[in-house]
């Protein structure tokens, strides 16, 4: 009977052994989890900074681009001042060809120039509406 009680401790002395090694290797474990969950926390704090940072540049496209059309809508304003303006040079231009035409012609006919009393000449009247519209 001396036999069984060798096999029991040997039997105990194993299973000791394993149980050192289950402990190691939960201690391994833990230490693994632990270095999981500060990376899934560093993950999370990475992520909430993220999407910060993307409603951040969201709201800067939303003002860009109110920005934009503000901009667009003044443009379009300045153009259509641009082309009034356009329109009334190009009267007043063919107004001062007719009239340096008329000029010309009267210069050239000696006999049309005796013809005409001393009369304000046109330009003059086109100079003083310029002037006015200077002021």
């Amino acid at each position: 009977m001396h036999f069984p009680t060798d096999l029991t401790f040997y039997l105990e002395l194993a299973l000791e052994v394993l149980l050192a090694f289950t402990l190691a290797y939960c201690v391994i474990l833990e230490r693994r989890l632990a270095a999981v969950r500060k990376g899934q926390e560093g993950l999370s704090r990475t992520i909430g900074e993220l999407n910060m940072a993307i409603s951040g540049a969201g709201a800067s496209l939303r003002a860009l681009k109110s920005a934009a059309g503000e901009a667009a809508q003044t443009l379009d304003e300045r153009l259509k001042r641009a082309r009034l303006h356009i329109d009334e040079l190009s009267v007043l231009t063919a107004s001062g060809e007719r009239i340096a035409q008329r000029m010309e012609s009267a210069a050239a006919s000696p006999r049309v120039a005796r013809e005409i009393p001393d009369m304000p000449l046109p330009s003059t009247s086109i100079l003083s509406r310029l002037e006015r519209a200077v002021q």
